[in-house]
């Protein structure tokens, strides 16, 4: 599903063409070259399934990029993005990355990721602008994802309408977004997908900004285990927080920071950090020139994911963060 209007969202080419319209009826197989593709997207003559458009998605804005790829085990991508930018009452820029992952056990993730991107962006387009605080404005960012995510189980018209079970298996989504306003980086999560912030100059440490509602963070966190046994166990990568109508107890998550140095965040799944789990491993990937290259810098990054296997979607934002200059708005 095509969450409608996202401004900036995922595969938005300004076409008005969107995720879920079916490929055109004169359209030949990729595999067997002879055979009509069916509005499913399936082959007629073979059967063989024809890439969606939703495999690959890239899309760059001024001041942020993102690209997003099914992987190479997954027959689907479930993960989703929206970037965008608008102003601050004082006429600066606020730029906008959401990275949402769906959950494969649940029933339409790649629906629950998208509506969830979509949603937080539009939300914080809207309160910016009016002077909402912006760690304020992603928390509520995230409240109206979540309601988007638990609309998504009362649609009727699904397969699963008259399930009444149903709701156990609700679709689902984390998210993890970031917005850099004036002198300030605001993050915001629920779930396993990531924030780190890797400066420019990179003799200065990089950091991870988020903290995994996982099981193995649980963990930790309690003194229960190491964090080398915690991740190496089984259940290390169950997640204990998530947008959609299983969640009990929603709990967002917000930080904001005021760096001290021009940098850039990289915004991502665990398609991703599994590939380069330390901030240390996740800087030493992003090439050096991401800040003025982040379309580029997600690309190397997404790359990187695919090398090591690929064995998830794999979903990255590249923000960056320039310091404001001396005098520039600023008392």
């Amino acid at each position: 599903m095509h969450h409608g209007g996202i401004p900036g969202g995922g595969s938005d080419d300004g076409s008005g063409g969107g995720w879920g319209a079916p490929p055109p009826a004169a359209m030949l197989c990729v595999a067997c070259r002879a055979g009509q593709v069916d509005p499913d997207g399936y082959c007629e003559r073979c059967g063989h399934a024809q890439p969606r458009e939703r495999d690959h998605m890239e899309q760059e804005l001024s001041g942020v990029a993102a690209v997003s790829d099914r992987g190479l085990r997954h027959h689907r991508n479930e993960d989703s993005f929206a970037v965008s930018s608008t102003a601050l009452p004082d006429g600066s820029p606020a730029v906008i990355a959401i990275v949402c992952d769906g959950v494969s056990s649940a029933t339409r993730p790649d629906e629950a990721s998208s509506a969830a991107a979509g949603c937080a962006s539009e939300h914080l387009l809207e309160s910016l602008p009016r002077g909402t605080h912006p760690q304020q404005a992603m928390h509520e960012a995230i409240l109206a994802a979540a309601a988007a995510v638990n609309s998504l189980a009362a649609e009727p018209g699904t397969a699963l309408q008259h399930d009444p079970h149903r709701h156990r298996n609700a679709p689902a989504c984390t998210l993890v977004g970031a917005v850099t306003a004036g002198e300030l980086l605001v993050v915001g999560w629920v779930g396993d997908s990531r924030a780190y912030w890797i400066p420019d100059d990179r003799g200065g440490p990089p950091a991870r900004l988020t903290e995994d509602d996982s099981w193995a963070a649980q963990m930790v966190s309690a003194g229960l285990m190491s964090e080398a046994e915690a991740y190496a166990d089984e259940r290390a990568h169950a997640i204990t927080g998530w947008l959609g109508a299983d969640a009990w107890e929603l709990e967002p998550h917000t930080a904001a920071f005021k760096p001290d140095r021009p940098g850039v965040v990289v915004v991502c799944t665990d398609g991703l950090w599994n590939y380069a789990e330390a901030p240390e491993e996740m800087a030493q990937v992003l090439p050096p020139d991401a800040a003025g290259r982040p379309l580029h810098g997600a690309r190397v990054l997404v790359g990187h994911a695919l090398d090591g296997g690929g064995h998830d979607n794999v979903t990255v934002a590249v923000l960056p963060f320039a310091m404001r200059r001396q005098g520039a708005g600023s008392a």
